[in-house]
Parts: C-alpha cells; structure tokens; sequence
C-alpha cells in the first residue's frame, strides 16, 4: 500500500525563488509536449510518452539554455504525467488533456526517491540543499517519491511511502448502517446523526464580497493580482474544513467497526443537477466513499458497498418489505406491511447494516472471505459472505 504525507514547508527566499522556477518548467514541458502530440497526431502517427520524452531531451539544453539551471525531475515527469492523462482519456475515466495556465493551474514539480532524503523535520532537495518542514514524515516504509506544490502561496510537499501491509488497530468491534444525505450528512444505524459544516454555503457571502471587488479591479493590475490571492485564500480555507472534516469522519468510523455498510452513489451523474449540484459537492460524498474504500483496509474493517439501485430508502428494516413508491419530502417511513414507524434515514442505514445476516461473529474478521457484487475492489479480501 501507498500513502502520501503532505507536509507545509518553510523555505527561504531562495528557495521559494528555486520553487517557482521548476513549478513553471514542468508546466512549460506539459504544454510543450501537448503540443508536440496534437501534431504528431493529427500528421497521423502515434506519439507516446517515451518518444517525445527523447526527441526532447536531444536538443533541450541548445533550444532552452536555461533548463541546465533546474534539477531534471522537473521537466522530465510531465512526459509521463501526459502518458497517464492520455490513457485514462481513451479508457473513458477523463477528459482530454488540456494546456496549463501560469495562473489557473497548480504549481508542482516533481522530484524521484533517489533525489532526496528526510531527516527529522528537514528535507534535502537538489539544487537547493535542506529545506525545513513543519512536521515529521509519519509513516515508515519505502519512499517513491515526492511532489513539491504552492497553494494560495504556501509551499508544501508530498512524499510518497510503500508502507507494505499497513494496519492500524480498533477501539471497537461494531457493525454499522451509513447512509448519506444533504441535510444530515450521514445517519448511522445506532442512531447517530451527524452534520457536515457545509464550508461553501456559510461562506458564500464572503466569497462573493470578495469576488465582486475582484471583477471591478483592472486587469493586469496589481491590485487585482493581490485580490486575486485573497479569493483563493478564500476558497483554501474552505477546502481545509472540508477535507479535515471527512478524515475525521472516516477515520471515526473504520476505528470503532469492523463491518461497515454504505451506500453505492452516481455521484457524478447527480452533480449534473443544477439545483443540487452546489449542496453535494458541499458535503463531499466522492472523497468520503474513496476514504472508507482504502480506511477499511488499514483498520481491517469489512467494507460492503450496496448495489446502486438497492432500495435501502424504500425497504422496511423490519419485515423487508419494498414500498412502490417514496417521495423525497416524506421524511418518515412508515411501512405498509408490519406498520413500523421510523425516521427515513435510519431505515437506510439499518438496511445497510452488514451483520444483518449474522454470519459475521464481533471481535473477528471472517476466515474465508468471498467478494461479493458492489464490493470494492480493494477491500474484497475484508467482505461479508451470505
């Protein structure tokens, strides 16, 4: 397993200077080979990573004397990073590379295991020597590398650590239901309810105060450079609480269960709602079902995800029975079978519960596991069997 400690720097000027220097080279060679490959391409041949990667490195320092000055990590990874994007375009899974703006993309570089070393709360980088760091690097294992970025002016680095077979222990042996939702961020199936903070809505109206007094700054202007910095403080601070929130989250649940069930969401697809739109990005379901995909494995949690069209909503969690039809506004379940009466949210998550069956004892994973249909991928070896 691979994980990733992202850490704040403190560099000097210089160093800030040399960080700047090798963001804006990588970006130079993206964009460089994006437009190598569009006209390679559409002469109707097949360009690929490596090829343009030699074909660059054959005249870079006669074309581009000041490359010699930035460690070579820098703008030799681009070419990979825009075989990765090519890949994933034609698989479907993203879209169509595009050209890096100076002020619109992040700044980040890249520097290879071999490149550089930690010691305590310093890192030692080429060209620039050591660089102090606000914290220890917390996992142990074998390095792969790091990325050094700039976000709202601050530059942070992660390092990336094959910690092999990477477990954390439980405070408890429970089994719990999740479902989410957007006025209760999730209800567990003991009852709890939990309440995301919703950053952007609270911070709507400060973002667009500060975002019309950019839009009335000149363009080009310094004044509006400096607004600009303001605005993506702004949004900065809103990612931070969101993220810190489903860590925390996450990493509550998998501590205190060792079966979880939630549900599968197209979160993709209901983003494409207008009206929704802002309030699911809000409360950050994509991150939070990849967190418990990979938080299952290190806590050896069984993580079951529900088949996207089960209806968890819809079902009585006391005598299954399918209800036809169940509006949104109704926020009370009430069963038209058994005639049970209960909160619509915790007959999902008790529906969801994966030790419904009983074939999964406290205290212990099972012995012989079998991947079941909507398990994911990576905790199929830590699934509930039937």
């Amino acid at each position: 397993m691979i994980l990733s400690h992202k850490i704040a720097l403190d560099p000097t000027y210089k160093q800030r200077e040399y960080f700047a220097r090798a963001a804006g080279t990588a970006r130079f060679v993206w964009n460089l080979a994006l437009a190598r490959w569009k006209e390679l391409y559409l002469a109707g041949k097949q360009p690929s990573a490596a090829m343009l990667k030699a074909e660059f490195n054959t005249t870079k320092y006669e074309l581009y004397p000041w490359l010699g000055g930035i460690h070579r990590d820098a703008h030799a990874e681009p070419f990979m990073n825009l075989g990765k994007a090519f890949t994933a375009f034609f698989k479907g899974t993203a879209k169509y590379p595009r050209f890096k703006s100076k002020k619109r993309s992040r700044d980040s570089f890249y520097v290879a295991n071999d490149k550089f070393r930690t010691d305590g709360k310093r890192i030692r980088l080429p060209v620039i020597g050591l660089v102090r760091m606000r914290e220890s690097l917390r996992f142990v294992g074998k390095i792969t590398g790091a990325v050094v970025s700039r976000e709202c002016g601050r530059w942070s680095v992660a390092i990336q650590v094959d910690v092999g077979d990477y477990s954390r222990p439980r405070v408890a042996n429970g089994a719990v239901g999740i479902d989410l939702g957007l006025t209760t961020f999730a209800m567990l199936s003991d009852g709890t309810t939990v309440v995301a903070p919703k950053p952007l809505r609270h911070s709507l109206r400060r973002l667009r105060i500060r975002q019309r007094s950019l839009s009335r700054r000149g363009v080009g202007s310094s004044n509006r450079e400096k607004q600009r910095r303001v605005v993506a403080k702004t949004h900065a601070r809103i990612t931070n609480i969101r993220c810190d929130f489903v860590q925390k989250f996450t990493t509550r649940v998998c501590r205190e269960n060792q079966a979880i069930g939630v549900e599968s969401l197209n979160v993709a697809g209901m983003v494409r709602n207008r009206k929704l739109s802002r309030a699911i990005s809000d409360v950050a379901w994509g991150e939070t079902l990849r967190q418990f995909d990979y938080k299952a494995v290190i806590f050896g949690c069984a993580l079951r995800v529900a088949d996207r069209f089960e209806p968890s909503s819809k079902r009585c969690h006391v005598c299954g029975l399918v209800k036809k039809s169940l509006a949104l506004s109704e926020r009370t379940f009430t069963c038209d079978g058994c005639g049970s009466v209960c909160d619509r949210d915790l007959n999902a998550a008790l529906n969801l519960v994966p030790l419904a069956d009983g074939n999964l004892r406290l205290g212990r994973l099972p012995a012989a596991a079998v991947a079941e249909p909507g398990t994911t991928p990576r905790a199929q070896a830590l699934v509930l069997t039937k």
